[in-house]
């Protein structure tokens, strides 16, 4: 079954997309949209380093309104605009992450949806029942 959705958490979509597709039968899947660095007002914070954490929480939200933890998470996938301070990055994940290790990808891109946006992430997550 596939049910799709978007959170009353998490801003409302930037385009005609849903924030979220969740997969159900022996396990539950969930394919998130790509999360930006976006409050529920839509309100977007200059500083890169703050959308990436503002980003990883709205993830965080979308699994929480499917049932699921970090720990669910398959796969991130990474769209950075401009320079990432590396160190200052790699801790903002491993906060978020802690000890869990999902496949992950990293692309630096010219731009996203909106000049203001300096982060997206792509997030995949499986439930077993």
């Amino acid at each position: 079954m596939k049910r799709s959705r978007n959170p009353e958490n998490v801003h409302q979509p930037l385009a005609p997309y849903v924030h979220q597709i969740e997969i159900t039968g022996p396990h539950k899947w969930l394919n998130l949209s790509g999360q930006v660095g976006m409050e529920v007002d839509g309100n977007v914070p200059q500083n890169p380093l703050e959308q990436l954490k503002l980003a990883l929480e709205n993830i965080r939200r979308n699994l929480e309104s499917a049932d699921m933890e970090i720990e669910n998470i398959t796969k991130l996938v990474f769209y950075l605009v401009g320079d990432f301070d590396a160190e200052k990055r790699r801790k903002i994940m491993g906060e978020f992450l802690g000890e869990h290790l999902p496949c992950m990808t990293m692309i630096y891109v010219v731009a996203l949806a909106s000049p203001v946006l300096k982060v997206e992430i792509d997030a995949w997550a499986c439930k077993a029942y």
